[in-house]
């Protein structure tokens, strides 16, 4: 998900594990056996975090610099395939940030190379 104000930077919100299944899943489905580090909420342009996320964790650091990345998105005029396809650049801006504290997305996520190349490819 994306913010889509380029004037109004976006918001941050703490919300629990529960509120941010019901965000990124529906109200119907607030169950949050994966665990969502952070998301934004393109209604409110807000992103969101959750409540022990820590500015000194490079993980969780990361997992904003992801983020922000959709927030600038949506000033491109590029179109995407695919939401998978968007996935592409935020991924690799949060895996850069991960490298500069000797950290990777396997390491700090579990996201091993096919399963980022799984979450950024469209599937047709």
């Amino acid at each position: 998900m994306g913010c889509r104000s380029r004037r109004n930077p976006p918001r941050i919100q703490h919300l629990s594990p529960t509120q941010m299944a019901a965000i990124r899943y529906g109200p119907r489905r607030t169950d949050h056996s994966e665990q969502i580090v952070a998301l934004c909420h393109d209604e409110t342009r807000t992103i969101v975090l959750r409540p022990d996320w820590n500015a000194r964790s490079a993980a969780d650091v990361s997992a904003l610099v992801h983020e922000l990345v959709h927030h600038l998105q949506n000033f491109e005029s590029k179109t995407y395939a695919c939401p998978e396809e968007r996935e592409a650049l935020a991924y690799d801006a949060q895996r850069r940030w991960l490298a500069f504290f000797g950290e990777d997305l396997e390491t700090a996520f579990g996201i091993d190379p096919l399963t980022l190349l799984v979450r950024t490819t469209c599937a047709y």
